[in-house]
């Protein structure tokens, strides 16, 4: 047994967690995900971890490493990852295209996956009634449960915190979750044959980072609402993109473009493990989608309300199977699109990927560790990188780290253990 298990303990002092639970899944109850002065979820360890326990934290847990994408496939993007099809496509079903994010695509795929018998339930997550800012794991095997858990939710959730259970129901289930989430799945799977055996299909989404709790609050303090009022909260979805709207017990509510919730509020409080993702486009999923934006005048993607349009990857075998499963069930309508295309959907996703080695490089120089990034094509991301950016990029990055380290120092007094 083990006292304190030494992967938790180097993640969270490193500020590399990202909340995924994996480590509570896996721990037989020796720990639990609970939400820190922060606004994040974070594992706390109440006794000893056995061996075999820590064994696979250490090589799932995705603040230590990060699954590597996979060289068997026929195509690979430094910036985009493994794909098999690249696509533009949305729900067939005006109202699933309507409730989901971006054009729905995942709701429907999910829906398919389940009318059609590849899956008997869906691990997700959905709004939490007790917090309704909040996220909660849940299962559905309906269409109604499905859209029940629609639409994008930025903010923490530790969907592999149910995982043992999950895989010792057995069955057949799809699992829906965050890059990071994916990775520590894909990686469990080295250690545990369940995964392979239970979870035929796992779905991504490319993740603009996890804001913490913080982010709702200030987006409620701009309503003029109070978050113990709040009874109903959505981030987006209902149009694309979709207005981020609370409403309160008592008939008050307000309303946010996305533009404004994600670029003044939650974008700020995105969490530190978030900003040196090597993968946050799903490159280890089975089919990863995203928001398919369009173009304003100047090439940048626009946020005015459309019709949703979602940007479909399959990047396995099995993931172009089942998307032309859907295909040939019209549950989703698609359009080809050239890859090169998805950077002008997604400058954000492409310009971070360019800076990873940059932002990694000031880590290790401020004598921080970063999780094992093999096999990832962070270094050809980083030969298209501009040298200014990379240059700001790491100077950036150092200063994060050191400012973060001076205020623990600041708030254990020199290291004694004493209120400063």
């Amino acid at each position: 047994m083990i006292a304190a298990s030494p992967t938790v303990t180097r993640v969270l002092a490193a500020d590399l967690c990202t909340g995924c639970g994996l480590c509570a899944g896996v721990s037989s109850g020796a720990i639990g995900m609970a939400t820190d002065a922060a606004g994040f979820a974070r594992p706390r360890q109440f006794c000893p971890v056995t061996e075999a326990a820590e064994a696979r934290i250490a090589g799932s847990c995705p603040g230590s490493v990060i699954a590597p994408w996979s060289k068997e496939e026929r195509h690979q993007h430094p910036l985009w990852g493994p794909w098999r099809q690249t696509l533009t496509g949305a729900a067939s079903d005006p109202e699933v295209r309507f409730h989901g994010a971006s054009g729905g695509a995942l709701s429907a795929l999910l829906i398919h996956a389940l009318e059609q018998g590849t899956v008997d339930r869906v691990l997700h997550i959905e709004p939490d009634p007790k917090h309704p800012t909040g996220n909660r794991v849940r299962w559905s095997s309906t269409r109604e449960e499905v859209l029940a858990g629609a639409g994008s939710r930025y903010a923490s959730s530790s969907p592999l915190a149910a995982i043992e259970e999950a895989l010792a129901q057995g069955g057949r289930f799809a699992f829906v979750g965050k890059p990071c989430d994916v990775s520590a799945l894909r990686q469990l799977g080295r250690y545990d044959t369940r995964v392979a055996k239970h979870v035929p299909l796992v779905l991504s989404f490319f993740c603009g980072g996890l804001p913490s709790s913080a982010g709702a609050a200030d987006i409620l303090r701009a309503m003029g609402l109070e978050q113990g009022d709040v009874v109903e909260f959505r981030y987006r979805g209902q149009g694309w993109p979709g207005l981020t709207v609370a409403r309160t017990a008592d008939g008050r509510s307000g309303e946010m473009s996305y533009a404004e919730s994600w670029g003044r509020h939650l974008s700020r409080q995105v969490q530190f493990r978030c900003k040196i993702c090597p993968d946050a486009v799903g490159g280890v999923a089975d089919i990863a989608c995203a928001d398919a934006w369009y173009g304003d005048a100047a090439g940048y993607p626009s946020f005015e309300e459309k019709d949703g349009r979602s940007l479909i990857m399959s990047r396995t075998a099995a993931g172009e199977a089942f998307l032309h499963s859907a295909q040939a069930a019209a549950a989703i309508e698609t359009a080809p699109l050239p890859i090169e295309e998805i950077e002008r959907m997604q400058p954000a996703q492409a310009q971070r990927k360019r800076m990873i080695a940059a932002r990694t490089a000031a880590v290790r120089a401020s004598l921080q560790p970063v999780p094992i990034m093999r096999d990832l094509e962070v270094g050809a991301a980083a030969r298209q990188g501009r040298p200014y950016d990379i240059t700001h990029n790491f100077l950036g990055t150092m200063r994060r780290v050191l400012l973060r380290r001076w205020r623990k120092w600041r708030i254990t007094a020199g290291g004694r253990g004493q209120p400063a």
